[in-house]
């Protein structure tokens, strides 16, 4: 597994800001990149099951509104509102807790582009210890893996994909990725030094 370390990351826009939600006030992390493909191509690619697995997680359950998801080993949550073919919304539950994410795709130039947004509650000893990184690695892989199915057409091999995290290639991805939401988060307004140290502290989690 060969990857553009320095090229996916570039490609990636990361952001952060604050959210009133009828949940309270939660913490909006936005991710976003462009693919070379249609927008029709890449909203089949992020609600169809048998795609999903392809560049993500096998994914079982009712894709609707009002449905509930499961994907195997991770999140699982509740479809709360679809407006094909550009954006839908969800519950993301993961370890006891409840955060929400919201999914956009729309053309642009030649290509698509894909937005994710999580909210979430900032617990005060997760953000202080991990920052924006926690789920923001996470999600660039995810990222990172969707621009690989959709290059080669081929679904991404999940052992190749975990040996790979442990290759110094896969080394770099993580800490560029953290060293990217690191930058996200000072330029929302945390201290640089903690963002720095909460970057660290997110690239040893990571890193196998």
């Amino acid at each position: 597994m060969n990857v553009d370390v320095d090229g996916q990351i570039s490609a990636v826009s990361r952001e952060l800001g604050d959210r009133v939600h009828e949940a309270g006030e939660l913490l909006e992390m936005r991710i976003s990149q462009v693919y070379p493909t249609t927008a029709e191509d890449l909203w089949e690619a992020v609600t169809d099951a048998g795609r999903i697995r392809r560049w993500f997680l096998p994914v079982s359950g009712e894709l609707k509104v009002g449905g509930k998801y499961q994907l195997e080993g991770n999140a699982s949550g509740t479809v709360e509102s679809c407006d094909p073919p550009r954006a839908f919304t969800a519950t993301w539950e993961f370890g006891g807790g409840v955060s929400w994410i919201e999914v956009g795709v729309a053309p642009e130039g030649d290509g698509a582009r894909f937005t994710l947004v999580h909210l979430a509650r900032v617990e005060e000893q997760m953000w202080e210890t991990y920052g924006p990184g926690a789920v923001g690695v996470g999600w660039d892989g995810a990222f990172m893996g969707l621009g690989r199915y959709l290059a080669s057409g081929e679904p991404n091999d999940a052992a190749e994909a975990e040996a790979w995290a442990g290759t110094e290639q896969g080394k770099l991805f993580t800490r560029l990725s953290s060293d990217a939401w690191c930058a996200a988060s000072v330029a929302y307004g945390t201290d640089p030094e903690k963002a720095r140290a909460a970057a660290e502290q997110t690239r040893r989690f990571y890193t196998p």
